[in-house]
C-alpha cells in the first residue's frame, strides 16, 4: 500500500476517537425492539434524459429509542429516501418503484392516501433543513403549531393553544404567548428550527426525520438545536433519523450511522466502527476531508477527488471507482455486496479488509 494511503489510514483516529469517548450511547448493552425497516428501497426519477435511480436498494433498521445518522454528499440520495419513507416523492417525476417500508408493523408505501395523512405528522414527523422555506409565510406561527393538534389529536382550538405554549416553551423559546401571534419572518433561523422541533413533537411522534436540520445556522446555534433534539429524544423515548453531510454531528448524536453513496449504502456500522475502523474509501475521504484542531494551521486538507457520479450514466462495476484510491481491477467489473466485515459492521467494498486491518494497527 502507498504511503498517501498509510496516512489517509491514520490521519482521523485520534480526533474521532476523543469525540465518541465523551458521547452517550444507549445501545450498549440495551435489547430494543424495531421500529422502521427499511428494505430494498427503490425511488427513480422519470425524466426526457434518461431514469434517475436516486435511490437504489436501501436497506436498514432504526430501533426504538435509537438515533440513526444517514451520511453522504449533496446528490447521493439520503433526502429522497426520507422522503420516499414519508411518501412525499413528486409524482411525476419521481416513483417508488420497489421495496417496503415497515414503520411499527405496517408497510407504508401498501397505505391508502388517506392512511398515511394519519402516518405523517402524528407517528411520524420531520424536520426540514429550510425551516424559512418550510413554514407558511402568510399564516402565524400558532396557527401552524396549532393545525397538527386540532386534525391529529382532536383538541379544541383553546386546548391546541395551550398545547403550544407549552412546546414553545419546551424548546426553549421565550414569551411564547407573544410568539404564537407572529410570523415566520420575524423569527431568527435558529428560533424558526425551534419551531419545527415543537411542531415536530406536538402529536408525540414515534419517529422524527431530520434532513439536514442544522444547515443554514452558525456553529453555535447547530449544537443548542442538536443537544435538544438528543435530550428530547431520550425524555420522550422517541426514535431520530439524522440526515447529514456533517460526519462531526454524527460522531456526538448518533448510536449507528448508514454510509450513502450514488444512491446506494456503501458501509454500515455503529458509530465507533465507522469512526475507529473505516472499511470503504469513501468513508476514509469523508474522515479525512474534515478540519482538524490538532494539526498545523498550513496543513491541507485532504478532500475526496473528483465528482460524483452522473446518475443517469453510472460507470460499470462500483460507482466510486473513479475516485478511489484504492481501486484495483475487479471494481471496474463487478458492483461490491454490501456484506460484514464484523459484527454488525457492514462494507460495500472489495479492500474492505485491508482498510479494516491496517485501521486497527494503527488504533492498537
Amino acid at each position: 500500500m502507498a504511503a498517501g494511503n498509510e496516512r489517509l489510514l491514520r490521519v482521523e483516529i485520534g480526533t474521532w476517537d476523543r469525540v465518541l469517548n465523551v458521547r452517550f450511547s444507549p445501545l450498549e448493552g440495551a435489547c430494543m425492539a424495531t421500529l422502521l425497516e427499511v428494505r430494498d428501497l427503490r425511488t427513480h426519477f422519470f425524466t426526457l434524459e434518461g431514469v434517475v435511480k436516486a435511490v437504489d436498494g436501501v436497506s436498514y433498521t432504526l430501533e426504538e429509542g435509537e438515533t440513526l445518522g444517514l451520511v453522504g454528499e449533496s446528490g447521493c440520495g439520503k433526502s429522497v429516501s426520507a422522503l420516499s419513507i414519508m411518501r412525499l416523492v413528486p409524482d411525476p417525476p419521481g416513483k417508488t418503484v420497489g421495496g417496503e417500508v415497515i414503520f411499527d408493523g405496517q408497510d407504508l408505501l401498501k397505505l391508502p392516501d388517506s392512511e398515511i395523512r394519519r402516518v405523517r405528522g402524528k407517528r411520524i414527523a420531520m424536520v426540514y433543513q429550510e425551516p424559512m422555506t418550510s413554514l407558511n409565510p402568510v399564516l402565524s406561527i400558532g396557527r401552524q403549531l396549532t393545525e397538527s393538534l386540532e386534525l391529529h389529536l382532536g383538541m379544541s382550538k383553546t386546548e391546541a393553544r395551550k398545547e403550544a405554549v407549552r412546546r414553545l416553551e419546551q424548546v426553549g423559546i421565550p414569551d411564547p404567548e407573544r410568539r404564537l401571534r407572529q410570523y415566520p419572518h420575524q423569527f431568527s433561523g435558529g428560533m424558526l428550527q425551534r419551531v419545527m422541533i415543537a411542531i415536530a413533537l406536538s402529536c408525540n411522534p414515534k419517529l422524527i426525520i431530520a434532513d439536514e436540520p442544522t444547515t443554514a445556522l452558525d456553529v453555535t446555534i447547530q449544537a443548542q438545536i442538536l443537544d435538544l433534539m438528543k435530550d428530547l429524544s431520550r425524555e420522550y423515548g422517541v426514535s431520530l433519523l439524522i440526515i447529514t453531510h456533517n460526519l462531526g454531528v454524527v460522531a456526538r448524536y448518533a448510536d449507528r450511522v448508514n454510509i450513502m453513496y450514488a444512491g446506494k449504502i456503501i458501509e454500515r456500522g455503529t458509530a465507533r466502527d465507522i469512526y475507529r475502523n473505516p472499511s470503504h474509501p469513501y468513508t476514509l475521504g469523508l474522515l479525512n476531508s474534515v478540519p482538524r484542531l490538532d494539526l498545523p494551521r498550513n496543513e491541507k486538507l485532504d478532500p475526496v477527488e473528483g465528482q460524483p457520479p452522473d446518475l443517469l450514466h453510472l460507470p460499470a462495476g462500483c460507482a466510486f471507482r473513479e475516485r478511489c484510491r484504492f481501486a484495483i481491477e475487479r471494481c471496474a467489473q463487478e458492483i461490491p455486496p454490501l456484506r460484514p466485515v464484523g459484527a454488525g459492521h457492514l462494507s460495500a467494498c472489495f479492500a474492505a479488509e485491508t482498510l479494516l486491518s491496517r485501521a486497527k494497527e494503527h488504533t492498537a
